[in-house]
């Protein structure tokens, strides 16, 4: 299985972000909320209007590590959220399931991404393609691994560099330039 990767390029972000909106309200969502808080799809799908509404900060309880985690919600995501929710009742599910009563499934969650960057030429995505894809970008605009590490609540910096692609970035970057022997 391969290794999804974060979306390096903002253009292509912006892409995404189209390719969802034109087709669904709800999957644009989920994307734009995944990409500017980093919280992994688990945490995302089970949340509640209640939960994002009128409000600037998201606070959870992480499934995996079982912690509390609070969260500041950007402008534009306050934007995109008041834009989406705009008619739902506060106890409706943020990402409801077509069938009803329940949110949509990480299945589901990753089939939305995958279609979606295939449509666009965009390769190794997946759910994980969110939370990287601000991470990648935080750090880019930051160059911040200490705070991007307690975020991710990860045990090192060099686990949170390798988790958004940063060290293969460089190694690829150093490699492109190095050459032993000759070249005829």
């Amino acid at each position: 299985m391969a290794t999804v990767q974060p979306i390096r390029d903002i253009q292509l972000i912006e892409k995404m972000e189209h390719y969802l909106k034109r087709r669904s309200l709800r999957n644009w969502a989920m994307f734009v909320l995944g990409i500017n808080t980093g919280l992994r799809i688990s945490d995302i799908l089970p949340l509640k209007v209640k939960d994002v509404r009128g409000k600037q900060f998201l606070t959870i309880k992480e499934q995996k590590t079982g912690k509390h985690k609070t969260i500041r919600l950007t402008p534009k995501l306050i934007l995109c959220i008041d834009e989406y929710t705009a008619g739902m009742d506060d106890e409706d599910y943020l990402f409801p399931s077509q069938k009803g009563g329940r949110p949509i499934s990480r299945i589901q969650g990753y089939r939305i991404l995958k279609d979606a960057a295939e449509a666009l030429g965009i390769e190794h995505c997946g759910t994980h393609t969110l939370r990287k894809t601000f991470g990648f970008h935080f750090y880019k605009q930051f160059r911040d691994v200490a705070t991007l590490q307690e975020i991710f609540n990860h045990s090192s910096p060099s686990i949170t560099l390798r988790y958004i692609g940063i060290t293969q970035n460089t190694i690829n970057a150093m490699l492109e330039d190095f050459a032993l022997g000759q070249v005829d």
